[in-house]
């Protein structure tokens, strides 16, 4: 890998007002994403985990700046994108594109599949007319669709269709850096195996460098160089994917775990059930955020938040009673 990372991530906050008007103070905050700091290497995939509601989709979204953050900064090949101008950002999203969850939601309805995978490519004048035709059909051939799909619309596909559709589309202006923002959450069992494989076999044959939002841990481990464990808007764990599955440290990540589904009747799988609610990000608990949860808490946890120190193997956690094996 190389020595300066593709994406940098360092302390990023978003935090939405409840309440007030134009001129009232908010009468609270929610804080969807708090104080996260990652990085992302050329080339890598990074597996995003966490419960609906923890701020992965938020922090999808803050990376590539279509969402203003509340505080912190997103450096993409070592330029902040918070310092940028309009115009000097308009080109640089050409190297960061997304890939939406709703493969129906996130297509217009009143184009035609042709004209949503040529949009990019005409807000940016990327070739003439005629080349333009010429690479939407070079596009979906890429993705598994016949080029006679270009004349078509949304609603004339499958599931895995659209979100082929979609993908073509992220792809169209030659991204280096994607955001796969549970991309196959919305779709049949079968169809995310297939649209998982065309991921990774994009992923290789382009030099893709990706964030793969999730909520499903077999799919993650499938897909990922390292994988990140997001709990109420903080990375409590992040590291190598093998580090991950096999010494997963942090209380939430192992019942986590515990949780996938085990392919072998044979074998009994070992649950660590969690009792109460994820708290509430307008008033989360003081401390470690899981500790209201954590069948291993202790009194630091309630009072301390830990930090997130990294050990050996770049192996990360934010625990007080688990911490981060040292070299």
């Amino acid at each position: 890998m190389n020595a300066t990372p593709l994406v940098e991530v360092q302390n990023l906050r978003k935090h939405y007002p409840i309440g007030g008007g134009l001129f009232a103070r908010a009468r609270a905050w929610v804080r969807a994403v708090d104080g996260v700091t990652f990085t992302i290497q050329a080339g890598e995939t990074l597996g995003l985990v966490g419960e609906s509601g923890c701020g992965k989709t938020t922090l999808g979204r803050l990376m590539l700046r279509l969402i203003e953050p509340t505080a912190g900064d997103v450096r993409f090949e070592g330029r902040s994108l918070l310092g940028l101008r309009p115009r000097e950002l308009r080109g640089l999203r050409r190297r960061m594109q997304i890939i939406f969850q709703d493969p129906y939601g996130s297509l217009n309805p009143r184009m035609r599949v042709g004209n949503i995978v040529g949009e990019g490519l005409a807000i940016h004048r990327l070739g003439s007319r005629a080349e333009r035709r010429d690479r939407v059909h070079e596009l979906l051939e890429l993705v598994g669709l016949p080029p006679a799909a270009a004349r078509r619309y949304p609603h004339e596909f499958s599931g895995g269709q659209r979100q082929r559709v979609g993908i073509a589309r992220a792809l169209a202006v030659e991204p280096r850096f994607v955001v796969a923002d549970e991309a196959v959450s919305a779709l049949d069992v079968s169809i995310q195996a297939q649209i998982i494989n065309l991921l990774q076999e994009l992923r290789e044959r382009l030099g893709l460098t990706m964030l793969f939002i999730a909520h499903d841990l077999r799919v993650v481990e499938h897909v990922s160089d390292r994988v990140a464990i997001m709990y109420l808007v903080h990375i409590v764990e992040i590291g190598p994917r093998d580090e991950i599955y096999r010494n997963p440290r942090h209380p939430y990540t192992r019942a986590l775990l515990s949780a996938v589904p085990v392919p072998d009747p044979r074998r009994a799988a070992r649950r660590t059930p969690l009792g109460g609610d994820v708290p509430s990000p307008v008033n989360p608990p003081p401390g470690c955020a899981f500790h209201p949860r954590c069948p291993a808490a202790e009194a630091v946890c309630r009072s301390v938040q830990p930090s997130l120190e990294t050990g050996r193997r770049d192996h990360a956690v934010a625990c007080h009673v688990f911490p981060a094996e040292k070299q």
